[in-house]
C-alpha cells in the first residue's frame, strides 16, 4: 500500500478510506462479509481433519490493489509464459525438439511420473493442451513479481475471485463506485466461449460442453457446481456420461445426447479405467478413445501435468527463450534441484533459510519453511532429501510484499499472493486481477486455503480513485 514516497497511487482511495472508516465499522463488514458467505454456501473441503471437512474460506475485506499500468506488464507476461508451456506440451508428446536440443534432460520429462504415454503423437484440437492456466506471482518490490509456480492441470480458485468481487460491491457500494473497476463478472463467458472454440472438428452445431466433477466430496465442488451454473451447462459425474463408438453420451431424459466438450476436474489416474487405474469410479470408460478418435475435447489435456512439476519449473524460461524466440517477461524464483549433488548439498546445507517442496506436491503440503522451521522439521526433512532427492526442490524465502489486511486488534501487514487465470483457445483471454491469497498468520508465507490462508479481492484500477462520484452511482450498485 506505501512506498518510500507515502501512498502508491492505486492505494489512495483505500487509504482515505481505512482513516475514516473505525474499527467497530470494519469489524461490522467483516461479520456482514461472513453472513452473507454462509448464505451463498461458499465453502472449501480440508481433508485430513474430523467432523464435517467444509468451511468457509476467511475473506479479508481490504482489497489488493493494483492499478492498469502494472497489470498491463503482468498481462503481457502471462500470456507469454502460457504460450511458451503450451509449445513445450506440444513439443514434448510430438518431436522432442527442445530435449533435442539438450534444454531440458530427456529423463526429467520422459521418466516423469506425470508424462502421459497415451498423450504422445496426438495433437488435440487447435493444438492446445492447457487451455485454464493459474500462474502463481508474487511480488517483492514495486516493480518486481516472480512466478511462484504454474497450474496447467486443474487450477482452482476463479469461483473465489468472482464471489469476493461480488461481496465487495455489496458490502462496499460507495467504496467500488468511486475506483473506475476493471470487470472480472465475465469470466464465465469468456471461459465457455474458449471451451466451445476447442470442439472437435466433426462437432455440428453448437457444441454440448459440460463439467465432469468427481461429486460433492473434492474439495472444489462448489466451484465445479458455480462455474457450470455461470456457464449454462450440465454438471455431471462420471456415471453420467457413456462412450459408444468412441463417441461420449450424457445420459438425459430425453436419452442420449452427445457431448463435445468436457472440461474435467478429476485428476489424470481417474479419467478412464480403460486406460489408467482400472478401478477407477470416478471417470468415464473410453473416454481416450474417444478423445484420440477427435469426437470429444478435454479440458485440460491429460498429460499437461508434466509442464507444472515443480522439477520442470526452472526450465521455463528457456522454453520462452526456445519456442518464442523471446527473452521472459516474467522471472522464476531462483530455484534448486535436489537431484542434483551439488544442489543438494547447498539445499542440506541451508536448511535453515530455504523454502523446501516436493516436486509433485500441492496445497501447501509436504513443504518446509526454513526460517519458521524447527531443529526436528529440519532434521526428518534433510533425510526425506537423502532419501529420495529427485522428489523435492528448494528456493530462497523471499521479502513478498504485504498488504492491509483486518486481523485481531485492527489493520495488519500480511503477506499475499497472486493467482491470475490464463484461457486459450481460439484466442487468449486473461480476465484482469485474479485470486489474491493471503496469509492471516502473522510472519506466515504459507497462503494455501488448505493450510488455513484466506483471500481478497483483487482489484485492477484504471487511475486514481475519484472521491467526487456522485451518491447516485454508488447506489446504482445495490446494498447489502
Amino acid at each position: 500500500m506505501n512506498d518510500q514516497g507515502g501512498t502508491r497511487a492505486p492505494y489512495a482511495g483505500i487509504a482515505r478510506y481505512l482513516e475514516a472508516a473505525g474499527e467497530a465499522a470494519l469489524e461490522k463488514k467483516r461479520l456482514d462479509a461472513e453472513v452473507l458467505f454462509r448464505r451463498i454456501g461458499i465453502t472449501f473441503a480440508v481433508y485430513g481433519e474430523g467432523g464435517d471437512p467444509e468451511r468457509l474460506i476467511p475473506f479479508d475485506i481490504i482489497p489488493r490493489v493494483l492499478g492498469r499500468g502494472e497489470w498491463d506488464r503482468l498481462a503481457r507476461g502471462l500470456e507469454q509464459r502460457v504460450r511458451a508451456l503450451n509449445a513445450f506440451l506440444a513439443d514434448v508428446y510430438g518431436p522432442g525438439e527442445i530435449i533435442k536440443a539438450g534444454k531440458i534432460p530427456g529423463p526429467l520429462v520422459l521418466e516423469n511420473e506425470l508424462y502421459c504415454k497415451h498423450m504422445r503423437g496426438f495433437v488435440p484440437a487447435r493444438g492446445v493442451y492447457t487451455h485454464i492456466a493459474g500462474i502463481d506471482l508474487v511480488r517483492t518490490s514495486a516493480d518486481d513479481f516472480y512466478v511462484l509456480e504454474d497450474n496447467c492441470r486443474t487450477p482452482s480458485g476463479v469461483s473465489y475471485m468472482l464471489e469476493n468481487r461480488e461481496a465487495m460491491l455489496r458490502l462496499f457500494p460507495d467504496l467500488c463506485a468511486t475506483h473506475r473497476l476493471l470487470p472480472v463478472s465475465d469470466y464465465p463467458e469468456e471461459l465457455l466461449e474458449t471451451l466451445k472454440s476447442i470442439a472437435p472438428a466433426n462437432c455440428a452445431g453448437d457444441p454440448t460442453v459440460v463439467v465432469l466433477t468427481p461429486g460433492p466430496y473434492n474439495s472444489a465442488y462448489y466451484e465445479h457446481s458455480f462455474l457450470a451454473d455461470e456457464m449454462g451447462v450440465e454438471l455431471v459425474e462420471g456415471p453420467d456420461l457413456f462412450v459408444e463408438d468412441d463417441i461420449v453420451f450424457m445420459k438425459t431424459t430425453a436419452g442420449p445426447q452427445r457431448v463435445d466438450v468436457i472440461y474435467r476436474r478429476i485428476d489424470d489416474d481417474y479419467l478412464d479405467p480403460e486406460v489408467f487405474l482400472p478401478d477407477s469410479t470416478l471417470g468415464v470408460a473410453g473416454l481416450m478413445r474417444a478423445y484420440r478418435a477427435g469426437n470429444v475435447s478435454l479440458t485440460n489435456a491429460p498429460g499437461a501435468g508434466i509442464a507444472d512439476d515443480k522439477a520442470i519449473y526452472p526450465y521455463v524460461p528457456e522454453m520462452v527463450r526456445f519456442y518464442l524466440h523471446e527473452e521472459p517477461l516474467l522471472a522464476n524464483v531462483p530455484t534448486y534441484l535436489c537431484e542434483r549433488e551439488d544442489e543438494r548439498a547447498y539445499v542440506l546445507d541451508h536448511l535453515h533459510e530455504l523454502v523446501v517442496k516436493l516436486t509433485h506436491g500441492s496445497g501447501g503440503y509436504g513443504m518446509l519453511v526454513g526460517p519458521h522451521s524447527t531443529a526436528e522439521q529440519r532434521a526428518d526433512f534433510a533425510a526425506r532429501i537423502r532419501a529420495r532427492p529427485n522428489d523435492y526442490i528448494a528456493q530462497p524465502t523471499l521479502a513478498l510484499s504485504t498488504v492491509p489486511t483486518l486481523v485481531d486488534g485492527g489493520i495488519g501487514p500480511r503477506h499475499v499472493d497472486l493467482r491470475p487465470f490464463v484461457l486459450t483457445g481460439r484466442e487468449v483471454r486473461i480476465v484482469p486481477g485474479g485470486l489474491t491469497r493471503v496469509a492471516l498468520r502473522e510472519g506466515s508465507l504459507v497462503v494455501n486455503s488448505s493450510q488455513g490462508g484466506g483471500t481478497k479481492d483483487t482489484w485492477v484500477v484504471e487511475d486514481e480513485p475519484d472521491p467526487s462520484q456522485s451518491q447516485s452511482q454508488s447506489q446504482s450498485r445495490g446494498g447489502f
